[in-house]
Parts: structure tokens; sequence; C-alpha cells
């Protein structure tokens, strides 16, 4: 299953980078997963909507190609990063690539309740009337304390953690195989 792992996060060492790429890592038996940045994208303009700059028509292609999409957000100000809503914009407007495709969050942060305010806005954007996702539910993954679960060179090392990700990404495949039989 070909999932683009979308970052909500344009920083370098970003803990959400780092969540995506242990997902990708760990489940490459199961998962194809690409890591998508949002970096380069332009910020959303109606002016150019309908002639968008290369890195949004390549953004939006990738996950056109998906067959699903992970969100892996930090919290900021309890809400999304404004590059994440910029990015989310780009997908409800022009070519809507997101309408019916599954989606499933994750999320973490230094602070204790890891990015649990900005998931619930997620949520609500998934569910617009321009991006209509479909939204694997009773899942969240709220990785709280992450720069305390993982280690300088970028290793989810919280026994706890890892075992709740192995249930969660299990429950999606399950899930997304379910969505696919009706």
């Amino acid at each position: 299953m070909k999932i683009a792992a979308v970052i909500g996060s344009n920083r370098k060492n970003s803990y959400n980078l780092k969540l995506a790429e242990y997902v990708q890592k760990t489940f490459k038996d199961r998962l194809d997963v690409e890591i998508v940045r949002v970096n380069d994208l332009p910020f959303y303009n109606e002016d150019i909507e309908l002639t968008p700059d290369q890195s949004v028509l390549d953004f939006r292609a990738k996950i056109a190609g998906a067959d699903a999409v992970l969100w892996v957000t930090p919290e900021y100000n309890y809400s999304i990063p404004g590059v994440l809503k910029n990015a989310l914009d780009w997908l409800s407007r022009g070519d809507r690539v997101m309408i019916g495709k599954p989606s499933w969050i994750m999320g973490a942060s230094m602070g204790l309740l890891g990015t649990v305010r900005a998931q619930e806005h997620l949520r609500d954007i998934l569910f617009s009337p321009g991006v209509s996702s479909v939204l694997l539910p009773g899942n969240e993954v709220y990785v709280g304390l992450v720069h305390e679960k993982i280690d300088k060179d970028g290793n989810l090392h919280h026994e706890p953690t890892i075992e709740f990700l192995n249930v969660v990404v299990n429950n999606f495949i399950n899930w997304h195989g379910k969505l696919h039989k009706n």
C-alpha cells in the first residue's frame, strides 16, 4: 500500500519527520511510505490557483498517486502549523485529489498532551467540502514529551509508544482493506 506521509513541519530536524521516518522504516514490509515535505509550496493564492507552481503540481501528484495519506503534524499555538494549512489549501482547490482518499493522523510535540488540539483542527479541515477525506476513526496518535522518546539519532526507544504505533498501523491496514472491499 502506497502512503504519502505529509510532514506538517518545515523544521530540518523535526520530531514529526522522525516519527514518519520511524513508520517508513519499521513498516516497510507492509507499507510503501513516501515522505512528503511541504517546505517549497508557495502561499496559496486564488490569483494563481489555476496555474500553480510546479511544486504544487508535484505535491498534488504525490497525494493523488497514494492509496492513503498519513498526516504527521506538530502543534503550534493550539493548532496546525501554517505550512500544513497552506498545503491543505492547495489540495482543496483546483484538482481536489483528497476527496474520498483515506487519511490517518499522528503528531509529536515536546508538550505533555502531544498534538491533541492540532489534530482536532486537522480533522475539521480533512472533513471540509474541498478536502472530504475519509479518516481512520478512534486511533489518535499523540506523542507527548517526544524529546524523551526519540534519541539524538532519531530512533524511537519508548516501548509503550512503539507498541501503540504497532496497534495503530495494524488498525489502519485492516480499516483500509475494509474500505476497499465495499
